[in-house]
């Protein structure tokens, strides 16, 4: 205890349980900030998925099938699970086949880019199946993930001016100008 505090660092026991106990001189805090970011790392690495869902209806019409297919196209394309289902309502229950041609429907026109995880089944007024992306959506779809993110945050060296030999030099971050309007009641707007 006498060697960390001359060195103004902490005390910390590593290996509580072990015979003799083992400690180690360190700061406590920049050891807590490591551990911190080592976790954060460890976490982005992780793949996570979200069920998106998407509900149809028996009697859809075609074009209303066709703009909810292009959303589920779009979520499986950034890498999602998409839960597609037909409610049936009062007398179509006698008519499930019509939603069972739906999802059919459905799974063939997104066959390019996913497969059926878990074919269509009745489960009370809902018919239910759900598609996830192929293993060469996924991947693409992280590819361009990890783009986005190597664009918006090259690195952190801070903002940089635009070198030119004329006096006149522009900095790379422009100045924020806000417009404003003149509001009909006197007041001014910002816009």
């Amino acid at each position: 205890m006498e060697r960390a505090q001359g060195f103004g660092l902490d005390l910390v026991e590593v290996a509580p349980n072990s015979r003799p106990p083992v400690c180690r001189i360190l700061d406590y805090g920049k050891y807590k900030y490591e551990m911190s970011k080592k976790d954060k790392a460890a976490k982005k690495k992780q793949h996570s998925f979200q069920m998106k869902e998407m509900r149809y209806r028996p009697k859809i019409d075609h074009h209303d099938f066709n703009f909810k297919t292009k959303h589920v196209r779009s979520f499986i394309e950034a890498g999602s699970k998409v839960k597609t289902f037909v409610m049936f309502r009062g007398r179509e229950m006698a008519y499930t086949e019509y939603g069972r041609k739906i999802l059919d429907r459905v799974a063939n026109d997104l066959s390019d880019i996913s497969s059926i995880e878990i074919p269509p089944k009745l489960d009370g007024r809902k018919m239910t199946m759900v598609l996830s992306p192929k293993p060469e959506i996924i991947k693409k779809s992280r590819q361009s993930v990890d783009s986005e993110k190597a664009a918006r945050d090259p690195d952190d060296s801070g903002p940089t001016a635009i070198e030119t030999d004329s006096p006149d030099a522009v900095s790379a971050q422009p100045e924020e100008t806000h417009a404003q309007d003149e509001n009909p009641a006197g007041g001014r707007q910002t816009l």
